[in-house]
């Protein structure tokens, strides 16, 4: 089973429903990878997604990545990728996969540069974490970008969304 917890700050419109948008896009980047069983496994897997503001991913950036200045979409693993196979079998009753923080700013001059909606590109930016959290890594080298475009275009073409690389559109970071 898959929980996710949302909380949103700043500029988010407070009247969508970010959770149910997270939610649907965690389990579908986590249905496309061979940890897909874990969302019908007795253990609760845990995300928590936070739509903040510029400010607060400019510090989590800077202090966690060295970098000052805000970015899309943050993503910060609690479990280490090999040990995600046993989590289906584990007895922990819950297990805390890990945290997404997404910039509002950013996503939204990205979304309109790229004439989305705020909800489809951060919906991208939910699963583009949530591969994070499961310990796929674009910055690895190529293939490894490949494999992650790969998985993140089957979760949202699951979702009824558009391949967001069919231009090569940039999302990694601004």
């Amino acid at each position: 089973m898959i929980e996710v917890g949302v909380q949103h700050d700043g500029p988010w419109d407070e009247t969508a429903d970010w959770r149910h948008l997270a939610l649907e896009a965690c389990a579908s980047a986590l249905r496309q990878t061979p940890n897909g069983e874990l969302i019908d496994s007795p253990v609760t897997i845990e995300i928590a997604v936070k739509f903040a503001g510029n400010d607060e991913v400019q510090k989590l950036n800077a202090a966690y990545r060295g970098k000052d200045k805000p970015t899309n979409v943050l993503s910060f693993p609690m479990v280490q990728r090999d040990m995600l196979a046993g989590l289906a079998n584990s007895d922990d009753g819950e297990v805390l996969l890990g945290d997404i923080v997404l910039a509002y700013g950013v996503c939204a001059k990205e979304a309109e540069a790229k004439g989305l909606s705020i909800d489809r590109h951060a919906a991208h930016l939910i699963v583009h974490g949530t591969l994070h959290l499961l310990g796929y890594d674009h910055e690895l080298g190529d293939a490894d970008a490949e494999a992650m475009e790969a998985l993140e275009r089957s979760a949202l073409a699951a979702m009824g969304i558009a391949d967001p690389y069919a231009e090569k559109h940039d999302i990694q970071e601004v």
